[in-house]
């Protein structure tokens, strides 16, 4: 049964359409949330969408693509027509280029750049500035990674967004504080979504095997609700930095405690992820 803690708010998922995002958007939607919320896949949004009005929530969903901020600009419009701010923004929309530095293109730096970073970027960009000036403080949540507390070779690019994201959040923190805007930098490590199959894989990272072995470490992961409702706690508790799953936490304890260790681990499991490099 519902205890309805975030009724009468309005909650922001950005996409929201699968995954991460639309374990969220629905959590929310269940604990009495009104919904905005956007998605590339017009298809999965509107399968959310039905759910979320299923359980008499009002959900305001549109196509559109983060990393143009054309395309944010006039999403932002439309929402604070009829909203005057969101009471929480979850930038979650994300995607993942596998590959080391010689195997990723320089398109691949532009797509997954302009969707985890500037994602969020636009996202805090066009939504915050309200939340500050509606004068009843708000909270931001960014989605960041695992890999944003340490690199690999195999995630090159999918690491130097992830570090950027933590780094973001963390200077939003400060910066909203006086605002009374809460920012929280969510943390997964393998979650169950389908961020791999929606990716891009670059060089032997690529090879049937290898999609095997990462197919396989996926299938182990926790599920999207559980991420989910770390997202609500945050919110709840204004929690600066949330590691989700154990090997979240032991690489946040690891990286500050002893780092050659950390580093260590993950190049046995980058070995095992890849063991033809």
């Amino acid at each position: 049964m519902s205890s309805g803690r975030f009724a009468g708010k309005v909650v922001l998922v950005t996409g929201a359409g699968s995954g991460i995002g639309r374990a969220t958007a629905l959590a929310f939607a269940k604990e009495g949330a009104d919904l905005v919320i956007c998605d590339v896949n017009e298809a999965s949004l509107e399968e959310v969408s039905a759910a979320a009005r299923a359980l008499g929530r009002s959900v305001l969903a549109r196509k559109v693509d983060v990393s143009s901020a054309a395309a944010m600009q006039s999403f932002a419009d439309e929402v604070h027509a009829t909203h005057p701010a969101v009471d929480v923004l979850v930038n979650n929309a994300g995607v993942a280029v596998t590959g080391g530095l010689r195997d990723t293109t320089l398109d691949d730096w532009s797509w997954v750049m302009g969707i985890n970073v500037m994602g969020v970027v636009h996202g805090c960009h066009f939504f915050v500035p309200r939340m500050v000036d509606r004068g009843r403080g708000g909270h931001v949540v960014n989605i960041a990674s695992a890999a944003g507390f340490a690199g690999s070779r195999l995630l090159v690019a999918y690491s130097t967004t992830k570090f950027a994201v933590v780094g973001f959040s963390e200077a939003l923190r400060e910066d909203m504080r006086r605002h009374h805007i809460g920012v929280s930098t969510i943390c997964p490590g393998f979650i169950r979504t389908n961020i791999n199959e929606a990716g891009r894989r670059r060089g032997r990272l690529a090879e049937p095997a290898a999609l095997e072995r990462s197919r396989r470490l996926m299938e182990r992961g926790k599920s999207p609700d559980v991420v989910a409702g770390k997202i609500m706690e945050a919110v709840e508790k204004d929690l600066a930095l949330v590691p989700v799953t154990p090997e979240a936490h032991l690489t946040y304890l690891l990286k500050r405690s002893s780092p050659k260790l950390l580093a260590a681990i993950w190049r046995r499991l980058e070995a095992w992820q890849a063991p033809e490099l």
